[in-house]
């Protein structure tokens, strides 16, 4: 130790030590980080790095070597032989070489092996550069330190290789590069230890050999830009590295990100795949890498085509999924693969099966529609020519439904329709069908059933209804039936059509919960209802209603005290049409809403330019007072026409109240907040007239024509007109008598006080020129002149 230490300290520059010091920790850091990358790599690239940390290292040991030895100082002439300094160099680049291949072979102990290969290799570098070392005398070597030197090499070295091969940490690793600084700087100085120089003037310098100076020059710059090269070239290379795994990361991303599955092949064998296709299968992404893809797809995607729409994919429960493949080429990993997007169509097929469904039946209930009905019966009617047999179609129609979807929502008015057909479909018999052919409208198709047979199963189907537990809804919906039977009423599926609809429409007309057979007489008379209606919804639009004006009279002073608006149509071919025929009609078809908004926009329009405020009374159907937003249109159109609210008066019947008392009460005040008078019409010919009349405090009270037609005839009649005066005055309602046409009328209702009369002794309905007197106040003469 002590020869060693003197050799250090007094034979060497100590300056020239510390860079070789520095030059040395720099080979053994980046030769083991290059050793350590080559370790993970395979194939060409494991041979590639293993060649560069071996250059690394070989070049960097060989420089500690000769930058210590240029820090030795003899004190006589020294020089280099140039071949053999090449020869060291060569000699550590390959021993380091075949350390590190050794330390990387999958044998038992190979990096202690490789260890002590590396040691022993730079002492085989060492003693060749001491060969290159020319000096004037001759070296002795101590053979004891010379193996001392080869033993802390080789140990060292080994360790150094061991523990840098199994770290798992960075400062492990650190660790193992500073056992290699140490066992390559103990060799050195313990292998300078046992060499002692001998004078001798007759040894004489070579004079090939390079100058020590130049040489330190070369060593220096040549191991230090090796060094830094290779150091840089393995931090690009891990940072490239770093982006294409973080790269690859956002490509997983992404890839996991689709909803399809995707999936690269390299040739039957799965590379990579995404999550989704995992999931498609049942396995997790680790389980299906390196799998056959034939072993997943029933039908290899291996084909010419470049979509494979109908595959089928085996899932891991043994379950087969329909798939659309689209395979591609593309280049991965350097090399073609094929790349397959794989699509789910189980949700596909369901939807087109759910289209498929919904294109032959109703939607709500689940019944064939009428496309699937039609196309049965063309086809029933074939097989009933054919073998001579009858065939009926029962056309069903649920009476008020709209009001079932107005009282109760359209949630009930479904339920119903669903208990409907339930209901119906249960008396059904085999091969008869039930089709829904849009909103309450229904048809049963019965083959091989004549008209008998018929008739029982539609009083069947009317009981079936009746029984059917279908809440309160049901309490006000009822199915009028008609009956069309082949070959009888037709022999065309369209004709039986027309036909069972003609009855059904006449079923409807004579009341609830009937079924009529057609008959020829009944075509006549619905073609003409059905043109009437149809007329009636152009109606308006075509000028043809007119509204004509009766006055009211206070019967004490004989002042008119308003009008009531009468409305008329006047067809262009069949002429007046009396409103106790369209009316109704309307109020069936729902087109009263547009000509009930016509009338009352009319007349508030007309009333407001009168110079007299007097009022006029317009009739509200029921129809108009249970609609949505009545109450709020009686508003719009009165702040549009500016006419005051005191001055209208709503005119309602009994019958208008008892089919939603509720509903209409709460319309009828709101309407009687913006104040609005409302009149009971036609009192004591409808139901519960003094439960309504407590309900609802009405502002007149109209007594019925058909009382005041015989008041001076009939003792029944004036007891019964006496009596709602009375009521009237005990409410503190005035009474008005409607149909008032003979002056003994008259004196009868004046003489028991009845407040205001209107029938033809004051004046016919007319059109309002006829009673300019009345609404500017002239006379009959001034108002003709102005």
């Amino acid at each position: 130790m002590t020869a060693l230490y003197d050799c250090i300290t007094g034979n060497h520059d100590l300056k020239l030590v510390l860079l070789a010091a520095v030059v040395c920790n720099l080979a053994a850091a980046t030769s083991l980080a290059l050793l350590d990358h080559a370790r993970v790599n395979a194939g060409r690239e494991r041979q590639l790095w293993l060649a560069t940390a071996a250059l690394a290292g070989g070049t960097g040991i060989w420089a500690t070597h000769f930058i210590a030895m240029l820090a030795f100082s003899p004190g006589i002439p020294s020089a280099y032989d140039l071949g053999l300094t090449g020869l060291s160099l060569l000699i550590g680049i390959g021993m380091a070489a075949a350390g590190f291949w050794i330390a990387l072979r999958p044998l038992p102990g190979a990096a202690w092996i490789g260890g002590a290969q590396i040691g022993l290799g730079v002492g085989a570098m060492h003693f060749t550069g001491m060969a290159a070392f020319e000096v004037a005398g001759r070296i002795v070597w101590d053979p004891g330190l010379v193996l001392a030197a080869l033993a802390v090499g080789a140990g060292l070295g080994s360790l150094a290789l061991a523990t840098t091969l199994r770290a798992a940490s960075v400062g492990v690793k650190l660790a193992g590069a500073g056992l290699m600084v140490a066992g390559i700087c103990g060799l050195h100085f313990t292998a300078m230890g046992a060499a002692v120089i001998v004078p001798d003037p007759s040894v004489a310098l070579s004079g090939t050999a390079v100058p020590a100076a130049i040489l330190a020059v070369a060593v220096a710059l040549a191991s230090i830009t090796i060094l830094v090269l290779a150091f840089a070239g393995l931090w690009l290379h891990l940072r490239d590295e770093r982006r294409s795994v973080l790269e690859g990361d956002r490509m997983r991303g992404l890839a996991n990100a689709a909803a399809e599955g995707l999936v690269v092949c390299d040739g039957d064998r799965i590379v990579t795949l995404n999550d989704s296709f995992a999931d498609l299968v049942g396995l997790t992404p680790e389980a299906l890498t390196g799998a056959a893809l034939s072993g997943v797809l029933v039908e290899p995607a291996a084909t010419d085509a470049a979509e494979a729409p109908e595959a089928q994919l085996r899932r891991h429960d043994g379950g087969l999924v329909p798939v659309e493949v689209i395979r591609r080429v593309i280049d991965f990993a350097g090399r073609p693969h094929a790349a397959l997007a794989v699509r789910d169509l189980r949700a596909r097929k369901r939807a087109e099966a759910r289209i498929a469904y919904l294109a032959h039946h109703d939607a709500l209930t689940g019944a064939p529609n009428r496309n699937s009905f039609n196309a049965r019966l063309a086809q029933e009617i074939a097989l009933a020519q054919a073998a001579g047999r009858p065939l009926a179609v029962l056309c069903a129609d649920l009476d008020r439904f709209k009001e079932v979807n107005d009282l109760f929502g359209h949630a009930a008015g479904d339920g119903l329709l669903r208990a409907v057909c339930a209901a119906i479909t249960a008396v059904l018999g085999r091969g008869q069908m039930l089709a829904r052919l849009g909103g309450d409208e229904f048809a049963v198709l019965a083959p091989n059933l004549d008209a008998a047979g018929a008739e029982a199963l539609g009083e069947a189907i009317l009981a079936a209804l009746r029984q059917a537990e279908t809440g309160p809804a049901g309490a006000i919906a009822a199915a009028s039936l008609g009956i069309a039977v082949f070959p009888h009423d037709g022999t065309e599926a369209e004709t039986l059509m027309i036909q069972a609809d003609t009855a059904l429409y006449r079923a409807k007309q004579e009341g609830r919960g009937r079924l009529r057979f057609y008959e020829a007489r009944m075509g006549v008379q619905v073609r003409e209802r059905r043109q009437i209606e149809h007329d009636l919804r152009h109606a308006v639009e075509r000028g043809e209603f007119r509204i004509v004006y009766q006055p009211q009279t206070r019967i004490d002073t004989g002042e008119a005290v308003g009008f009531e608006a009468l409305l008329r149509w006047h067809h262009p071919e069949r002429g007046t049409i009396p409103p106790d025929l369209f009316i109704p009609i309307s109020e069936e078809t729902g087109s009263i809403l547009g000509i009930g908004e016509w009338v009352l926009r009319e007349t508030c329009r007309e009333a407001a330019a009168w110079d007299k405020p007097l009022r006029i009374a317009v009739n509200v159907s029921a129809v108009q007072l249970h609609a949505p937003g009545f109450s709020e249109l009686v508003h719009e159109v009165l702040f549009t026409t500016g006419l005051a609210p005191a001055r209208l008066e709503l005119e309602i019947t009994e019958t208008a109240l008892i089919r939603d008392l509720p509903r209409a009460l709460s319309t009828l005040r709101r309407v009687k907040a913006m104040g609005v008078r409302i009149a009971m019409d036609d009192f004591g010919t409808g139901y519960s007239s003094l439960s309504n009349l407590r309900a609802f405090p009405f502002d007149k009270i109209k007594i019925d024509s058909s009382f005041t037609r015989s008041v001076d005839t009939s003792e029944q009649a004036a007891t019964i007109v006496r009596t709602v005066l009375g009521l009237g005055r005990g409410l503190g309602l005035p009474v008005l008598a409607e149909g008032v046409e003979t002056s003994a009328e008259l004196a009868f209702l004046g003489a028991e006080a009845c407040h205001e009369a209107q029938g033809y002794l004051f004046g016919r309905p007319a059109p309002i020129e006829s009673f300019r007197h009345l609404t500017t106040g002239r006379p009959r003469g001034e108002e003709a002149a102005a």
